[in-house]
């Protein structure tokens, strides 16, 4: 059963083999909790939803149709990722975070590191992911168009808008 690809395990997951979904669970649960971490920032918001990702993954199961399973469920994360956005609009896209310190996280010593995150949170959502999927998981610009549905080339050209704007701001902001 290990040997299976994702693709095979997740057909058998819409046929009701309910109990392989562990195995996929194994090989990509840390993987989209690390992409709510980059884009999100808050341990149990995260950890929430990373499993209502798996959940929503056994809920839809008979919509899957086949392709590349990754892709699949990254669009489940993602469109998580977009929902919490929405709810939380106020919060994160448009708040000012100059002179805020709590933010920081007790691993991370580095004030560079420290800085990056609190830029990363001026960006937009849309902004964030595409460096998050770019750099933090590093994924291909290939399979990023894909996911997004748009042009490998429309990518690049967002990635390197969000990557200057990234910079701009980092080096713009105050010292903390």
């Amino acid at each position: 059963m290990e040997k299976l690809t994702d693709e095979e395990l997740m057909t058998r997951i819409a046929k009701d083999h309910l109990d392989d979904m562990r195995i996929l669970y194994e090989r990509y649960h840390q993987w989209i909790y690390n992409f709510f971490m980059q884009m999100i920032q808050d341990r149990d918001t995260c950890e929430d939803l990373m499993q209502t990702t798996f959940y929503k993954a056994i809920k839809y199961r008979k919509s899957y149709k086949g392709g590349k399973f990754d892709s699949w469920i990254f669009s489940i994360a993602r469109n998580l990722s977009y929902d919490y956005f929405k709810d939380q609009k106020k919060k994160y896209v448009r708040e000012d975070y100059s002179g805020v310190k709590e933010i920081r996280e007790e691993h991370d010593t580095n004030e560079d590191i420290v800085k990056l995150k609190m830029v990363m949170r001026k960006l937009a959502p849309d902004e964030r992911e595409i460096i998050v999927l770019s750099r933090f998981q590093e994924m291909r610009y290939l399979q990023i168009a894909e996911l997004l549905g748009s042009t490998e080339n429309a990518v690049k050209i967002k990635a390197h808008r969000a990557l200057k704007k990234l910079k701009k701001l980092f080096f713009e902001s105050v010292e903390i």
